[in-house]
Formats: C-alpha cells, sequence, structure tokens
C-alpha cells in the first residue's frame, strides 16, 4: 500500500492587495495554503488607468480560466495616431488583433486597472482573507517564523510573508540595506487623470508631440470618461521629488510645465482640478540581486518594477505571482528551495522584459525641438504606408517576454 504525504498547508500574508497581490493569493489558495491579504487603503483599490496584457501574462490569465472574462471588460482601443497641434493623425499604427506575433503600441487586450483587480478579487475572495486600511509595518523573522507588526498595533505569525506593495515597497525597504536605491531611473516623469469626454475623443489613442521633451496622450476608456497623460523628459530634482509632494502641489507643478503645449492642453488642465484619479510618478525600474531573505519574498512590482515603457508590468506581475506560488506549492515543506526556486526560474524572463526599456529609443520618442518631432513624425508615417509595423508585429514569433515559457506547475491549474 502506498501512504500519500501531506504537504504543509502554510500561513502566508501578503502585503498589498493589488494585481500581483490577488493574483498570487489566487493560486496559493489552490495549492491548499491559508492566505491574508493586507491592504493599507480603506477598501479594494480598484482605481487607476489604462493597463495591458501582454505575452506570458496573456497566457498566465489564461490559466487562472480568467481570459474570458477579462475580454468582457476591455477597453475598446483600435491603435495609436501620432497627431499635430491641430489633432490631425500623421501617423497610425493599429493594434495586432490577428491572434499572433508581437503585440503593437496598443494591446489586443487593454483594460482598466480597477476592472483587472475587481476581477481578480472576484475569483480570490471566498477563499483568501482580506483585511483592508491596515498595513505592515515592520517584521521580524527567525528559521520557523515571521512576525509581522501592522499599522493598528497588532501583530501576527505567519510561515512565509510575501511584499505585494508596489513600486515603492515598504517591505523591500525594510530587506535592503538604509543606502541602497534599488531604482534604475530613465529621466521620464508622468501624470494621468480623468478627464469627462467629449464627442472628438475616438478609440483611437492620440499622442501629441511637443517641444521640450514633452509628450501628451488621450485615450477614452469608456463613453463618459478620458484618460490624460502628460509626460515630461526631465531630469532634475524638482522633477523627482514632485511625486512626494502634496497632490494640489503636483497639479500646480504639471500645469505650469505643460500650460503652453497648444492642441487641447487647457481642456486637460482644467479637467485635472476636478478629476476623482489623479497620479504622479517618476518612470523607474526596480532592479535588485535577490528577491528574498529568509521567510520574506518580494513580488511584482516592489521586486522588479518594469516600467510603463516595457509594456510588460502587469503582465510580469501575473507571471511573477504565478511562479512564485508554483514554487511555493511545489516546495511548501522547503521554503529556501521554493524560494531559490522563484528567483532562478524568473529572473530571466524579468531582464528580458526590464531590457526592453532603452533610454536612447525613449528619447527619440520624446523630442525636444520641432525639426526633430517633424522628423519623428515623418519616419513613423512613411512606415505606417508601407505598412512596416504591422508586418513586424504579425511576424514576430515572440513579444517582449522574448522565448522564455511559462512553466507547467501540476498544482497550479484552476479549479
Amino acid at each position: 500500500m502506498t501512504t500519500k504525504i501531506a504537504r504543509p498547508s502554510l500561513r502566508v500574508l501578503v502585503a498589498g492587495g493589488g494585481v500581483a497581490g490577488q493574483a498570487l493569493a489566487f493560486w496559493l489558495t489552490r495549492g491548499g495554503h491559508r492566505v491574508t491579504v493586507v491592504e493599507r487603503f480603506p477598501d479594494l483599490r480598484a482605481s487607476g488607468a489604462q493597463v495591458d496584457l501582454r505575452g506570458q501574462g496573456i497566457e498566465a490569465v489564461e490559466r487562472m480560466d480568467l481570459l474570458e472574462t477579462v475580454r468582457s471588460r476591455l477597453v475598446d482601443e483600435a491603435g495609436v495616431a501620432f497627431i499635430d497641434s491641430s489633432g490631425r493623425p500623421k501617423a497610425t499604427i493599429m493594434a495586432n488583433t490577428s491572434g499572433k506575433g508581437r503585440q503593437t503600441l496598443t494591446s489586443e487586450y487593454e483594460i482598466m486597472r480597477g476592472d483587472l483587480v475587481r476581477i481578480l478579487h472576484e475569483a480570490t475572495k471566498n477563499d483568501t482573507e482580506y483585511v483592508f486600511g491596515k498595513s505592515v509595518d515592520g517584521f521580524d523573522q527567525n528559521a520557523e517564523r515571521v512576525t509581522a507588526h501592522f499599522s493598528d498595533g497588532t501583530s501576527g505569525a505567519y510561515d512565509v510573508l510575501i511584499g505585494a506593495d508596489g513600486q515603492g515597497s515598504r517591505i523591500r525597504r525594510a530587506l535592503l540595506p538604509e543606502d541602497f536605491d534599488p531604482y534604475w531611473r530613465v529621466g521620464i516623469h508622468m501624470a494621468y487623470w480623468f478627464v469627462p469626454r467629449i464627442a472628438s475623443d475616438t478609440t483611437i489613442r492620440d499622442t501629441y508631440m511637443v517641444p521640450g521633451g514633452r509628450q501628451i496622450m488621450r485615450r477614452s476608456h469608456n463613453a463618459t470618461e478620458t484618460q490624460v497623460y502628460f509626460v515630461l523628459r526631465e531630469e532634475s530634482a524638482e522633477a523627482s521629488a514632485i511625486h512626494r509632494a502634496p497632490v494640489e502641489q503636483q497639479r500646480t507643478f504639471w500645469a505650469g510645465r505643460f500650460r503652453d503645449a497648444g492642441w487641447q492642453t487647457d481642456r486637460f488642465i482644467e479637467g485635472m482640478k476636478d478629476s476623482p484619479f489623479f497620479y504622479s510618478q517618476e518612470v523607474a525600474q526596480v532592479r535588485i540581486d535577490s528577491w528574498a531573505e529568509g521567510r520574506v519574498v518580494l513580488v511584482g512590482d516592489a521586486a522588479h518594477c518594469a516600467s510603463p515603457y516595457s509594456g510588460m508590468g502587469i503582465s510580469g506581475g501575473l507571471v511573477g505571482a504565478y511562479v512564485l506560488a508554483g514554487e511555493i506549492n511545489r516546495h511548501a515543506d522547503d521554503l529556501p528551495t521554493a524560494l531559490a526556486n522563484y528567483d532562478r526560474v524568473l529572473r530571466p524572463f524579468v531582464d528580458a522584459i526590464q531590457g526592453e526599456v532603452n533610454p536612447r529609443i525613449l528619447r527619440v520618442g520624446m523630442p525636444v525641438n520641432r525639426h526633430a518631432i517633424s522628423v519623428f513624425q515623418n519616419a513613423t508615417a512613411l512606415a505606417c504606408f508601407f505598412r512596416i509595423s504591422d508586418l513586424v508585429a504579425r511576424f514576430s514569433k515572440e513579444d517582449r517576454g522574448g522565448d522564455w515559457q511559462l512553466p507547467a506547475y501540476t498544482d497550479a491549474h484552476a479549479a
């Protein structure tokens, strides 16, 4: 007679209830573990701008049996237009909807972050304990457990603590030396918010280049709202510091940098005042040599933020959660091996998606004078005329994650 040895059920604490944190809860609960997700916001943070799925991220969602649900909530964005100051398109690159090859500037799977968060929450809420309005302020660990100290003064013991708390991760800050800077910066800053939609806002994303290394993007995600993005190429202490300032100071900074930009700038700045959502950030990657120490491990942007320009931020978080959970599920009785395998398996993928971001190419896309803008637009128009971007996308064998294959975990298939 063969005796089946039961693997241990771990008590897991996940700090952060965003995309990576909830995807991790999805897979870990299916591995038989008891998962608690703590989120510092008072309720589900189902907000944010438009995100996309690409490459291995699409496959990760498909393995969750959630791809059709995602399809039902997609944003209708047909492509990207580069426009002049009158709003006339100079070149338009359409999405690759063939189901093959590489995604273009617009993915086949464009979705609002809030909708993706809600989909993941619906898929995990019955098996996961969610605690809102609470954060991990610190932790202690030994060979047997990690004790988390919460913002409400309480503490709790867990088998593993996972930091899924984003690009500015507090868990990561506690793991790294005090003087270590985990950020790889590209000299670009971004702010985005919502304004009321008007009749001229189409399903094509408008991209408007402004002298001085500035860019404005407009994209509409539903019948009543339009997203506005101000992007700034600037390397200054003021620009880097503004993202930590009060929101009113952030708005003043961005309005001042763009007030003379033309096109619909006045409309966008005016709409900034009443927007229900406003976010300002420096475009940066998180690059660290190790994602784990003892019984504490990082996932998603906390571990390896690839930046919006990689096109793989959300996909990277979903893939990282899948791999981390898969290794924990496989080696629940040997956490050091699980976490070492997580790093070994995922690191090549992370290197590939982070390597997609080339500061030199980004600078080409954010010209500093009108002549350079004209050269960029004419070259893009010529490429579109000959359908070069469409052909490259359709016949590329790999998307932005390269040829890295999503591992198969026998215990990680959706029920």
